[in-house]
């Protein structure tokens, strides 16, 4: 799965040389560990509660959560070695590792279309829209995104960069078509809600609107300056390079999507932070065990 080009012996992303050296290396750990932690809590409350598993949309943040882990986990990787995706690759995965933000971005605009119908046409929605489709869909973001990359892989490298081309313009189709759908959901959404009863059901629906909204909002402020540099270098060749993933200052930022999106769904949903509390930090810190069995609300630090 790795390549190396260069030597047998695979370097750090920094030599140290500089204080900016030392400050990039200690970034990186602490980022992936945040990732990790706070995503990987997530996935851990959706799957031991039994009452969100149930739900659908709690389905697509498992996915995306369980993504989310994976790209904190692939940083320990690509912000700690010398490791080049771009090319003229260097000690690359051939791009498996960074397609996993291709999975969430797929599962998300999957889910923006599960809850606009949801909202906006709850009858057909209850009556074909299962749960089995719901993890269909999420497995199909997978199938897809894997497949594309084992058929790019195994491209010859000319086909392989045309095949790269097609994909961004695809990926910025599916960003277009976030946002449209983000607008349009907002509107009728909102026109949909504010003529439903007060209910249980309308208070969730509002809930996934908003988490949909923030999560949309910090996606295009994340992977905006990364698609307009990709989108300079194919066209105009004018676009940024860095040396290695760990100084590239977009990829940074479109991984620092991998802990906005579980910290939005925390804030947005007082039930996922409840089956936290219950399956994770309430049995490692002493302040949310406290408060869970005095039946106080937890301590914010905790949250």
């Amino acid at each position: 799965m790795l390549h190396s080009n260069t030597t047998d012996t695979m370097q750090l992303s920094v030599d140290f040389s500089t204080p900016v050296d030392y400050l990039v290396f200690i970034f990186q750990i602490l980022f992936a560990t945040a990732v990790v932690l706070i995503a990987g809590t997530v996935v851990i409350g959706i799957l031991a509660t039994k009452a969100l598993r149930l739900q659908n949309r709690f389905i697509f943040m498992l996915n995306t959560s369980v993504c989310d882990t994976l790209v904190g986990l692939s940083v320990y990787y690509l912000g700690l070695f010398d490791v080049r995706e771009a090319y003229p690759s260097r000690n690359g995965t051939k791009n498996f590792l960074p397609a996993l933000l291709g999975v969430n971005v797929m599962t998300f605009l999957f889910a923006q279309f599960d809850r606009y119908f949801a909202v906006c046409h709850p009858f057909i929605y209850a009556r074909f829209i299962t749960r089995r489709v719901i993890i269909i869909v999420n497995v199909s973001c997978w199938v897809y995104v894997y497949s594309h990359w084992l058929i790019s892989s195994l491209l010859p490298k000319s086909t392989a960069i045309k095949m790269y081309v097609f994909s961004i313009a695809g990926l910025q189709i599916i960003v277009f078509a976030k946002v449209v759908m983000t607008i349009k959901l907002y509107f009728v959404a909102k026109w949909q809600l504010d003529r439903d009863p007060p209910s249980a059901e309308r208070e969730t629906k509002r809930e996934s609107l908003k988490i949909m909204i923030f999560v949309v909002i910090f996606f295009l402020l994340l992977w905006g300056p990364s698609f307009v540099n990709i989108i300079l270098r194919l066209m105009a060749g004018k676009g940024l390079t860095f040396r290695n993933e760990a100084t590239n200052l977009f990829a940074i930022m479109a991984r620092c999507n991998a802990v906005c999106t579980p910290a939005v769904y925390v804030w947005g949903s007082p039930a996922l932070r409840g089956a936290m509390v219950r399956t994770v930090w309430g049995r490692v810190c002493p302040l949310c065990r406290e408060g869970k069995a005095r039946g106080r609300k937890t301590h914010a630090n905790c949250m």
